[in-house]
């Protein structure tokens, strides 16, 4: 048994653990989502990487409703409650809980800054909703979750599409799952590429058995089509980017706008022109009469724009936790016009597909906070164009430049992620049936002399 154990180790798959017998799954779920739910049951722990707006709620909700015992999920500020309204929807009753006290129920959901007041081993289950957050490999919350559920039976994370150019977030998720610790993944399937600790790239050899690894404990789908169902009721509306360029103070020893290419000196662009972009934000969002989400990075940005702008709500950092929830929630109903928060606070999780306007009143250089933003709005549901209006200064022509290539990049990455693991994910999914015939006889059977035991 030792080298047979040997042997399956040396397989770059990894083995289900979870729940083999044929559960009835609920027939509001469309089929593919359905088909994820028994095969997340059946591998008892996984990753469903799905576009924004696939249903990964109600994929997470059922797959809790299955697993023996108490489960816990973990989901980003507002979006618990999100949650709770989802369940309703699908006859799932999820309960929030802000410490462990308060759990008496077999689903719980509480907010990932909570986790602490939580005992782990008491859940047979765990959902990390937006499980992106395990991004940070350094981070003291990557470690706390990890740690915390080392020994829980079933886990399931979800999130729309993980960093398609950042291997040491899918190397956490195998870690957070038990399929193979990130440090591992990097020295199985990767090589170090030059000096900087992220720059990872896939051994030639080595790539067909690392999707195949991958693929054994992940699903990945951006459309429904991706993985052979129809696209029926997936498909996006246009998205119209709307690029606004607003002149700034370049300092009064310069006779030229020169690009800022240092943080520092982006951070000053961005000081400089603050009064010229917000007040264009302003007069786009007061001249309107369709509600809008206003993204900011600065406290003195979020500041200005709700003194400018008509009937708005800032939701920022030092609030309390029951201002956010209540205004976030507030938004999702049309109660309020106009939102102005940051991505930091509101850019993972929150379906606002009830809003088609955005803008970034300034940008960072993170690819991925934008893309999570912009995916507020433009996401299956949505039944409007989304019109995405980005406000930088003409200094800020490289922050720009910056993520309009790695969102190219990105793209590309995530297709080709795509291509790679969806063969072997429709075979997972689309489990192969044995056809029988129904066997109706017409006519009695005769058995043969010989059977009768006479002779000829």
């Amino acid at each position: 048994m030792e080298y047979l154990d040997f042997l399956k180790q040396k397989q770059f798959v990894d083995f289900p653990s979870g729940i083999e017998k044929d559960i009835e799954i609920n027939s509001i779920l469309f089929p593919f989502q359905r088909d994820i739910v028994r095969w997340g049951l059946r591998r008892g722990r996984a990753a469903v990487f799905a576009g924004c707006g696939l249903g990964k709620t109600f994929i997470q909700l059922e797959w809790a409703k299955h697993i023996p015992k108490k489960v816990l999920i973990l989901a980003p500020l507002a979006v618990a409650k999100q949650t709770i309204r989802e369940g309703k929807k699908i006859g799932v009753e999820v309960k929030y809980c802000r410490n462990q006290e308060q759990v008496n129920s077999k689903i719980t959901i509480t907010n990932y800054e909570m986790l602490e007041r939580f005992n782990a081993p008491e859940f047979n289950g765990v959902i990390l909703d937006e499980s992106s957050i395990l991004k940070n490999f350094t981070g003291s919350t990557r470690n706390l979750i990890i740690e915390s559920f080392a020994k829980t039976p079933f886990k399931l994370a979800c999130t729309a599409t993980p960093a398609p150019n950042d291997y040491m977030e899918l190397g956490n998720h195998s870690e957070f799952l038990d399929v193979m610790p990130r440090s591992e993944m990097l020295s199985m399937f990767f090589v170090h590429d030059g000096g900087e600790t992220s720059k990872w790239r896939l051994k030639g050899h080595a790539e067909k058995d690392y999707w195949k690894w991958l693929a054994s404990w992940a699903v990945m789908m951006q459309r429904p089509s991706d993985l052979r169902y129809e696209d029926a009721g997936f498909i996006l509306p246009s998205l119209n980017y709307h690029e606004h360029i607003v002149e700034g103070n370049n300092g009064k020893f310069s006779l030229f706008d020169v690009d800022a290419k240092t943080l520092l000196e982006r951070r000053q662009a961005r000081r400089e022109s603050l009064n010229g972009r917000v007040k264009l934000c302003a007069e786009l969002v007061n001249q309107s009469n369709d509600i809008w989400l206003i993204w900011c990075n600065l406290n003195a940005e979020g500041n200005l724009l709700k003194k400018l702008i008509k009937d708005s709500v800032q939701v920022e950092g030092a609030d309390s936790l029951e201002f956010k929830e209540n205004n976030m929630l507030a938004f999702s109903d049309n109660k309020i016009k106009c939102l102005i928060t940051k991505p930091s606070i509101a850019g993972h999780g929150m379906n606002w597909q009830n809003a088609h306007n955005m803008a970034f009143v300034g940008l960072s250089d993170s690819w991925e906070e934008y893309y999570q933003a912009v995916r507020r709005e433009w996401r299956f549901g949505q039944k409007s164009p989304v019109n995405v209006h980005v406000i930088i200064s003409k200094r800020e022509g490289a922050v720009l430049k910056n993520i309009k290539r790695k969102e190219q990049d990105a793209e590309q990455m995530l297709q080709n992620m795509v291509i790679h693991m969806h063969k072997i994910n429709e075979k997972i999914l689309h489990k192969t049936k044995r056809q029988v015939g129904e066997y109706n006889p017409q006519i009695e059977m005769e058995l043969p002399l010989f059977l009768k035991g006479q002779n000829n």
